[in-house]
C-alpha cells in the first residue's frame, strides 16, 4: 500500500508534544516526513530530555500511524532533543569587594609546610614596601595569625560604615588581619561543618571594613576541600601561590593544590610555587646548606607544571621563633631572612603584574554541581 504524506501529519496532529500544549506538527516538532511506498520516515524534535517523554514520544507515534493510517506500516522514527538551557540554580556568583585590587591566595595541599609564616612575611614585606595590605586567616579549623602578629588578645570593633555595622580588621606591622582566631578561645575546638564555616568566612569577608587594599592575602587551610571552594566561590581571587617543602610527600600533595586552581571549572591563575625549607644553614656555618628534606623538590616540580617558580626560603631557627613571638621574621632589617623575603616578595608582584598584564580579570567561580570539581572530568 501506497501511504500519504498529508495522511501521516493529519494523524500526528493527534499527539500532543511533551510539556507543550500543542500538538506535534502545530508545535513545530516534526521536522520532517518521507513515505516510501509502505515505509515511514518521521523525524522528530521535542524539548523534553527526560526519557520517558522520548519513549512516550516514540510509541505515540507508531501506535497512531497503525491505527489511523495503515496497520502494517514500517515506520522509523528519528527523534532529537533540543532542550533550552537549564537556569543555573544555587550559584555563588562572588562579589568584588569594593577598595581591593588584588586578591592573592596562598595555599599547600599538605600541613606543616610554613604556608601561614610564608603568608605573614609576605604580607609585612609588601606593607614595608609601601603597599596597603590586608590579610584574612581563612583556616576556620586552625587559625595562628593572631599569634603571628602578636594580636592573639585583640578583639575586631564594630564600626559604622554608611548606616551599616561592619566589622574593623585588628592592625599590627602596616597588616589589617581578621581570623576567626579573634572570636574563639584559645582552648576552644571549632566544630563546624562545611556550611557553618563557609558563613563565618562570609562574615569576615563581606562584614568588614577593610577599606582601601593593593593586596588582600588570604592563609588558605591545608588541602584541597571546602573551605577552597567557599573561599573562590566568595571572592574573585586575582592568583593563587602555593607553598611546599622538598620532599616527595610534600610535593605530592602541592601538585594536587596547583591542580586544583587550573581544575577548568575553577580557573585561577598560579603565580608560582614556593619552596619552604629548603635547607638548613647553621648559625655558626653561614656558608654551609645542609638539604635536610632533599634539593630542588619544589624548583623541580614548577618546571613540570609550567608554573612560576618563586624562590627559596631556608629552614632557619629565627623564622619559627620570630612566628611564635608574634613579630614575622621579615621585619628583622638588614639580616639574610628580610633579604630573601624581599626577594620572594618582588618575585610574587612581579608575577602578580605579568598575570593582570596578559589575563582577564578573575571571575568568582560558579559551582552549581559536584561534576565542576570531580577528580575525573565527566563527559
Amino acid at each position: 500500500m501506497k501511504l500519504k504524506k498529508a495522511d501521516i501529519l493529519q494523524a500526528l496532529e493527534k499527539i500532543s508534544a511533551p510539556g507543550e500544549g500543542q500538538n506535534l506538527v502545530e508545535s513545530g516538532a516534526v521536522t520532517n516526513v518521507q513515505v516510501f511506498g509502505d515505509e515511514v520516515e518521521v523525524d522528530v524534535t521535542i524539548k523534553n530530555p527526560s526519557l520517558q517523554a522520548k519513549k512516550k514520544t516514540e510509541v505515540e507515534i507508531l501506535k497512531i500511524i497503525h491505527s489511523e493510517v495503515y496497520q502494517k506500516a514500517k515506520i522509523k522514527v528519528n527523534l532529537k532533543v533540543d532542550a533550552p538551557a537549564k537556569p543555573q540554580v544555587n550559584q555563588i556568583k562572588g562579589n568584588p569587594i569594593p577598595g581591593i585590587q588584588n586578591i592573592i591566595a596562598v595555599a599547600s595541599g599538605k600541613g606543616g609546610v610554613g604556608k601561614s609564616t610564608i603568608t605573614a612575611n609576605l604580607a609585612v614585606t609588601l606593607a614595608k614596601m609601601g603597599f596597603k595590605v590586608g590579610l584574612l586567616d581563612t583556616d576556620i579549623y586552625g587559625p595562628s595569625m593572631p599569634i603571628m602578629f602578636d594580636v592573639a588578645n585583640e578583639k575586631p570593633l564594630s564600626i559604622n560604615v554608611n548606616g551599616k555595622a561592619k566589622m574593623k580588621p585588628i592592625e599590627n606591622y602596616g597588616v589589617k588581619l581578621l581570623s576567626i582566631g579573634f572570636f574563639t578561645q584559645p582552648n576552644q575546638a571549632v566544630i563546624w561543618r562545611g556550611p557553618m564555616a563557609a558563613k563565618a568566612l562570609n562574615q569576615m569577608i563581606f562584614d568588614a571594613h577593610w577599606g582601601e587594599l593593593d593586596f588582600l592575602l588570604l592563609d588558605l587551610p591545608p588541602g584541597t576541600g571546602d573551605i577552597h571552594l567557599s573561599i573562590m566561590q566568595s571572592l574573585p581571587v586575582t592568583g593563587a601561590v602555593v607553598v611546599s617543602t622538598p620532599q616527595e610527600i610534600a610535593l605530592a600533595d602541592a601538585r594536587k593544590g596547583v591542580a586544583m586552581f587550573q581544575q577548568e571549572a575553577i580557573n585561577v591563575p598560579v603565580l608560582g610555587i614556593v619552596e619552604n625549607m629548603a635547607y638548613f644553614t647553621p648559625e655558626e656555618l653561614p656558608d654551609n646548606k645542609y638539604y635536610i628534606f632533599g634539593q630542588n623538590g619544589a624548583k623541580n616540580l614548577a618546571e613540570d607544571l609550567d608554573v612560576p617558580f618563586l624562590g627559596e626560603m631556608p629552614l632557619v631557627q629565627s623564622i619559627r621563633e620570630a612566628g611564635d613571638v608574634g613579630r614575622p621574621a621579615a621585619l628583622q632589617t638588614a639580616s639574610p631572612i628580610e633579604e630573601a623575603f624581599e626577594e620572594l616578595t618582588k618575585n610574587v608582584v612581579q608575577e602578580l603584574v605579568r598575570r593582570n598584564t596578559d589575563l582577564p580579570p578573575t571571575e568568582a567561580i560558579k559551582i552549581t554541581t559536584m561534576a565542576g570539581c570531580s577528580a575525573v572530568k565527566k563527559k
